[in-house]
This record gives structure tokens, sequence and C-alpha cells, in this order.
């Protein structure tokens, strides 16, 4: 049986790979919790325009709201004139408790 000499280096690969896998999970979850909000934040900004189009066809107030929540649940909707413009403006939680918010606008009267 041969006794461990002072400097071995056997085991500290274990003991690196347990001290880094934890930061190579957290930059994961990051990373797919970041990806995961661009995601919510496109589908927010598409469906705002989309309901500022429907919005300023002359579509019911509901159904531009419908839209939205068709594409992004539990997203709060306000729908303004401004001026020529009809805008949407959208808001709704993302990860972490954050929000991420919307306005799309279109001209009034429109085809």
């Amino acid at each position: 049986m041969t006794r461990p000499r002072l400097g071995d280096d056997r085991g500290s690969v274990v003991a690196e790979f347990a001290v880094a896998l934890p930061a190579l999970v957290l930059v994961l979850v990051v990373g797919v919790g970041a990806l995961a909000g661009a995601s919510r934040q496109v589908r927010l900004q598409d469906a705002v325009a989309d309901a500022a189009r429907l919005s300023a066809r002359g579509e019911s107030d509901e159904r531009a709201r419908s839209a939205v929540s068709a594409a992004v649940a539990g997203a709060s909707v306000d729908i303004a004139p401004r001026g020529d413009l009809v805008c949407v403006s959208a808001s709704a939680s993302a990860l972490l408790g954050l929000r991420i918010s919307a306005t799309g606008c279109a001209l009034g009267g429109g085809l």
C-alpha cells in the first residue's frame, strides 16, 4: 500500500468540477431566462402592433385587447387616441418579477 505524497493532485479535478458546476448552471439559467424574456418581448411588440392596426380600422377595443391577450397571457392593455393615431400600450410580467412593455401606433381610419 502506498501513502499519498505531499502535493499529490489526485482528486483535484473532482474538487474543481464541484466548484465550477454551480457557476455553469447559474450561467445557463440566466441565459435561458434572458432568451425567454426576449421572446416574450418580441411577442408582446408584435401583438401590440396588430392590436393598434385592428383598433385603427374600427374594431372594438375588446377585440384589440383579446389579440394582445392571445399572444401574451396576463398582459395589461391600454388603448388611447393620439391625434390622428391610435396607440396601444401593453405590459406583462417577465422572469424574476421584471415587467416588459411595448407600444404600437397606427393611423386611425386606415384600410
